[in-house]
This record gives C-alpha cells, structure tokens and sequence, in this order.
C-alpha cells in the first residue's frame, strides 16, 4: 500500500533551487573537478551507501561523471573517529566544493576552511548550531539542506497517539552530542502538552544509557519512544528497535529504513531525494554560483512508514486512517 505525500515549504529557500540560467548549465568544464565528501557515519552503513549512489546519480543528470571531469573524495567519520583531522585531510586536496554529511563533520570542515565551498546535509538547525546567518541568505561559505524543521516533532506525537491512545508518557531518545538535541526537544514540549503526553527527556550517550532508558520506560504503564534523526541513534538503531520489540513499547522513528529493519512506523524527509538536492547545489556552485547567494532549502518531500509485523508483536493496533496516508506498509 503505497502514496505519496508532497509537502511545498513556502518561501525563497524552497523556491531558488529551482530555477537556474541555462546558459550555465550548458557551459562545459574544461577540467576535472574535485568534490570532497566527509561522512558521518561508516563506511559499512548500508543506507549511507545507497545515498552516496544518489549523490553520483545526481552529479551525472547534470553533467558531471567520476572519471571523466568529476573525482570524488569520500571520508568517513562514525562516532569515535578523528572527524577534525578527516576534514583537515579532505581540505589539504583542495577540493572545488565539500559536502557535510551532519552536523559534527560540517562543524569540522568549516573550521577547516572559510573559503572552499561546503554544502551540508541532514542537519537540522543550521543556524541554532552557529553555520549560516540565516536561510535565505547563509553567508560564507556554506550552504545546503535542512533535514526537519522542529515542528515535524507535532506529526510524530500525534502518530504515537494513533497507534496508542492510551499512552500518557513519551521518552525523547537523543545524543546531544550527536544531533541538536535541544532544537527538537523544545519544539516537542508543546506538542507532547496538546496531547496529554508526558514528555520525558532522554539524553544518552552510549548502549547502556539507552538500555536504560528504555527499561526505565517499560516500567511505566502508558509509555512510548520517541527516537529523535540522529546519528548515534542511527549506528545503535538494532539495539533500540530490540529493546523497543523486548518492553513492547510503541516507538516512532524518522527514517523509513529504520522501520524496514523492524521498528514499528516512521515520518521524515526522504534521505535519496535529499542528496539528489544536495548534488543540484554542487553543480551550480562547480559553475560559478556562491553559497552566500544559495538559500538553504527546506524539506520538500515526506514519507511515511509503518510496520505492520512490529505492531502485531507489541500488540497495537495501526488505524485504518494512518494505513491509508502510509507511503509503505511492511507485511
């Protein structure tokens, strides 16, 4: 069961990516070109592999392909690695342009270098975390893609409410190391209170605070998760939806594919499209355009996913309305 659910941000950050001279783009570099990437997450993560395939597919629909006028750079930075010393590394080549995947590695490389062009993505406050002046008009050297706005924590609250009417208390899971914890936590005090839910804070830092957590969270009656787009809780996503599964506690999630791996439903931004947006901005600014001059764009694409095999497990029951607005159903 399938639809999908296009949602337009108004404004100028949604709107500029759209139009570009074609003159420009028809202009053909007489060089080869060289994009910097810096990764926060392994090199062994699946899902990342499949968004660096899009970031290519990308680059190629507007005229740049690996061996024959682009190279691309690529490091890695999970939690752990040296991520400064990676950027320093990716900057020493002199690339044309960066790309920042979260927001640690786009901290780094910005420290790195105030000249070389960077576009980041999945970053959630871009101007709360001190990169850019403000949307519309970023400034510097940076640029890029937003992955949530604060108010998407009011869909997730409410799906919670869905699948478990009865749910009088929720647990935001976040790293505050990792993510802009806080950016999401406030927007959801509000809606947490709309609704009658508890909204208990959950900061954790490695696998024994999440077990924690969650095991605290299980003695509760009326409890529930809520698993914030983070890349810590990403690299330990099998750990939480086990544990989720174990206490039989409803948990939503921001990435679909984290769903697909056994977590009960989900609403976010599709990860793919952003970096086939995310390779639009590497194209106009290899021919010539400025990040300062770049608004940063807003999310433009949502997906819903539900797990139907999860919510049998924990015994809850998905409404028919949230099935229908569902873009996947997993059976």
């Amino acid at each position: 069961m399938r639809r999908r659910e296009f949602i337009v941000l108004a404004g100028a950050a949604a709107a500029a990516p759209l139009a570009r001279p074609r003159a420009s783009r028809a202009q053909q570099p007489d060089r080869v070109r060289r994009i910097g990437v810096l990764v926060g997450l392994a090199e062994d993560d699946t899902h990342m592999q499949e968004r660096l395939v899009a970031l290519r597919q990308g680059l190629q629909r507007q005229g740049w392909s690996e061996g024959r006028n682009i190279r691309i750079d690529i490091r890695y930075a999970p939690a752990g690695a040296p991520t400064q010393v990676l950027a320093k590394d990716l900057v020493a080549l002199q690339p044309d342009v960066l790309l920042a995947h979260t927001v640690i590695p786009t901290i780094a490389l910005q420290r790195e270098s105030r000249t070389i062009p960077i576009v980041f993505v999945s970053i959630g406050d871009p101007i709360g975390s001190g990169l850019i002046a403000s949307l519309a008009r970023p400034g510097g050297n940076l640029t890029g893609l937003m992955t949530f706005e604060a108010s998407i924590a009011g869909k997730w609250f409410s799906m919670l409410k869905e699948v478990a009417p009865q749910i009088k208390r929720a647990a935001f899971i976040g790293n505050p190391r990792t993510t802009t914890y806080e950016y999401y936590l406030h927007a959801s005090k509000s809606a947490a209170a709309s609704l009658a839910i508890e909204l208990v804070p959950g900061p954790v830092e490695n696998a024994a605070d999440i077990t924690k957590l969650i095991a605290d969270s299980a003695h509760v009656p009326g409890s529930g998760l809520l698993v914030t787009p983070d890349i810590f809780t990403v690299a330990n996503s099998d750990l939480i939806i086990a544990l989720a599964a174990r206490h039989r506690l409803p948990a939503v999630y921001a990435f679909g594919y984290l769903v697909s791996a056994g977590g009960l439903m989900s609403y976010g931004t599709d990860r793919i499209e952003e970096m086939r947006q995310a390779a639009t901005y590497i194209d106009r600014i290899l021919r010539g355009e400025k990040p300062a001059d770049l608004p940063v764009q807003l999310p433009i694409k949502f997906e819903t996913v539900v797990n139907l095999n999860t919510a049998k497990a924990i015994g809850v029951t998905v409404p028919a309305g949230l099935l229908l607005a569902a873009d996947k159903v997993i059976e």
